[in-house]
């Protein structure tokens, strides 16, 4: 995969949004539309089926140079040779790490992404070493409906403070993206809007394109 730096298009295979399609196909999709990293998001899947996915998942994502995230299994992550693996709040600080260094990574090359919901949050990520953090839910979001939304002032927190690669995510879509990026994010996750459009590859080319008018800082 590119280096992190480099990413900007963040998307998902997330077992709520299938809807009876093959999560290989998904990735394919995924990929063809530009997506920079695919996150597989299983919340309601048993691990044995997660890890088959993520095997499957492995070969599309490195002939795309698309890097694979897998989120919540930091094990079936080092295992599969996946690239990154994401843990939210309670996965890493409420289960008492402090530090990347506390895991112990069966792939030394597996790096990790925490997602934050406020200030104190993100600075104590960054101090934990994470190597990218994701901002959000932006906005109200299916993904996460228990979730209050951050709004465009924590984005623009964000763009002031953050010292290592960070993703808006949450309840973003073609209509909200120049708000979100005019407030100073990047980087962007896309859940809903790519995965419930009638046509993905496009829907992701959408995004690629709007997120390449305004250059990296």
């Amino acid at each position: 995969m590119k280096p992190l730096a480099e990413c900007r298009l963040y998307a998902f295979v997330d077992s709520a949004y299938l809807n009876g399609r093959e999560p290989a196909d998904l990735a394919r999709q995924l990929c063809d539309g530009g997506a920079d990293l695919i996150q597989l998001r299983a919340k309601d899947w048993p691990t044995d089926r997660i890890r088959e996915t993520a095997e499957l998942l492995l070969p599309i994502t490195q002939a795309a140079n698309v890097g694979l995230v897998i989120n919540d299994h930091w094990i079936i992550a080092g295992e599969i040779g996946a690239d990154i693996c994401h843990l939210g709040q309670e996965d890493f600080f409420e289960s008492g790490f402090t530090s990347v260094a506390d895991l112990e990574p069966p792939n030394p090359k597996l790096r990790l992404g925490l997602s934050t919901h406020a200030p104190e949050q993100a600075e104590r990520a960054i101090k934990a070493g994470a190597d990218y953090l994701a901002f959000g839910p932006v906005y109200i979001t299916p993904t996460k409906p228990a979730r209050p939304a951050v709004t465009l002032d924590y984005v623009r927190w964000a763009a002031k403070n953050a010292d290592r690669p960070w993703f808006a995510i949450g309840g973003i879509t073609l209509e909200n993206i120049e708000d979100v990026l005019e407030a100073g994010a990047r980087r962007i996750c896309v859940v809903s809007a790519i995965l419930n459009a009638p046509d993905v590859t496009r829907a992701c080319q959408q995004f690629r394109e709007r997120i390449a008018s305004v250059p990296l800082d």
